[in-house]
């Protein structure tokens, strides 16, 4: 297979790197490079508001944005058409390449432009997801669970280093803690809750919410009670099994 990626960017540098380890011939060319008719499929890896200005598509060539936010539309009135986006940061193959072993590539477009995004992913070792609605949507999730964890992390360092530890030691201390967390929450997030909010605890629940308070943290309260709401709203949708399993939660989590 040889593949055309437009765009040396991260994603497109780090692609270039990765594709030849499992057998894709890639040429990797900067925006406005004439793209030559003899390859397999082109793959667009430049910045959103820049797909649409992509000329001179090679006729009947799948042609794939690995955009998470743009419908595949913009390539229209060129066919095959699709996208193929690796649900995975990328910061570059100067800082490192990542490991894309099950890491969901969400697909969309036409058969020809799926049948294409479903073989690099394989090859890669990724797992195919066709994503047939709104793409806003599926980025917006993406974005919750990538930068929103940081920023999540971010808010509970702050708390931390309000408590006494030294903030170089915070994110250290808490990563542990919240990494264990998230897998626990595959498949189901709603029976890996744990802690006070899980145990009806309301007790702790107020003086976590004093102390915050007491601290002058008030965005960090605001934050932490939002999240308890949204907590409570999972408990409650799996009610029963927290009924039975409440009182085994450790008091002192």
């Amino acid at each position: 297979m040889h593949i055309t990626l437009v765009g040396p960017g991260r994603l497109g540098r780090s692609l270039a790197q990765l594709l030849p380890r499992v057998g894709v011939e890639v040429r990797l060319l900067g925006r406005g490079a004439p793209i030559d008719a003899d390859t397999d499929a082109v793959l667009l890896t430049v910045p959103d508001a820049a797909i649409r200005t992509i000329r001179d598509l090679p006729e009947g060539t799948p042609v794939l944005h690995c955009s998470g936010a743009t419908e595949v539309a913009v390539l229209h009135p060129h066919h095959p058409a699709g996208s193929f986006h690796p649900l995975m940061t990328f910061p570059g193959p100067e800082v490192g390449l990542p490991d894309l072993t099950g890491v969901t590539a969400a697909l969309a477009g036409d058969p020809e432009a799926l049948t294409i995004g479903r073989e690099l992913a394989e090859r890669l070792g990724m797992r195919p997801l066709v994503v047939p609605g709104d793409r806003r949507l599926y980025h917006a999730a993406a974005v919750m669970a990538g930068n929103f964890a940081t920023v999540l992390l971010a808010e509970a360092c702050e708390v931390l280093v309000a408590a006494g530890v030294p903030r170089e030691e915070a994110a250290g201390v808490l990563a542990p803690l919240a990494l264990r967390s998230l897998a626990n929450a595959v498949p189901d997030p709603s029976r890996a809750l744990t802690g006070p909010v899980a145990r009806g605890d309301h007790a702790v629940i107020e003086n976590h919410r004093r102390a915050l308070n007491d601290a002058g943290l008030v965005v960090q309260r605001e934050l932490y009670d939002a999240l308890n709401m949204r907590a409570l709203s999972l408990i409650s949708a799996n009610s029963p099994i927290r009924e039975t399993q409440g009182d085994t939660d450790p008091p002192d989590e």
